[in-house]
């Protein structure tokens, strides 16, 4: 069974609290069934959690607060990039070094998910594919966040006009969740 770190919940009602208030928050989890409500009224950052709770607290973002639009995720992830990557994995950001930072993706995936691995290669002086294999679970939110995460977490690296697109996803019938990642810009 896979699981995710608590760190992606404790991300996601982060990011409906600040986006849509604390009555944000409780409209998605009260919307939610009884045991998940428990779950998430005590995330713990370091504890594992089973996918699926996080797959349903997805789909209640959306139904609830996101209109039906599941892009509200890549807005998930860069908001998770910035309180994560300025706080508890701030050692991940290699400023000025775009491609140092996106060779950390196996060992940054191992961080936020127990089965399955992801890798990085670099296809020009400002490209690269990142890629998911064999993860138990996979979301067309999950990628989205994915997606954001990485443009800001480039970003923060100074990395300008950053374009991350999904070429492959399992949760769309491919073998694998494959992105397509360019900048045009670097700053120190």
């Amino acid at each position: 069974m896979q699981q995710i770190k608590g760190t992606i919940l404790k991300s996601r009602l982060a990011f409906v609290e600040q986006h849509w208030g604390r009555e944000g928050v409780e409209r998605v989890v009260g919307s939610l069934q009884d045991d998940d409500q428990k779950a998430l009224r005590t995330v713990l950052s370091v504890k594992w959690y089973p996918f699926e709770i996080g797959e349903r607290l997805d789909a209640a973002i959306v139904q609830v607060l996101g209109d039906g639009k599941s892009e509200v995720f890549e807005r998930l992830g860069a908001a998770s990039a910035d309180a994560n990557l300025t706080t508890l994995h701030k050692q991940f950001l290699s400023p000025g070094r775009p491609h140092v930072f996106l060779g950390k993706a196996p060992q940054i995936y191992g961080f936020y998910y127990e089965t399955g691995r992801r890798t990085y290669e670099q296809t020009g002086e400002s490209s690269g594919v990142m890629t998911t294999y064999e993860a138990e679970t996979f979301s067309v939110p999950d990628c989205l966040t994915v997606m954001g995460w990485y443009r800001r977490a480039l970003e923060m690296c100074g990395a300008g006009g950053v374009s991350i697109v999904e070429e492959e996803c399992r949760a769309r019938g491919g073998g694998v969740c494959r992105y397509r990642i360019e900048w045009s810009t670097v700053a120190d």
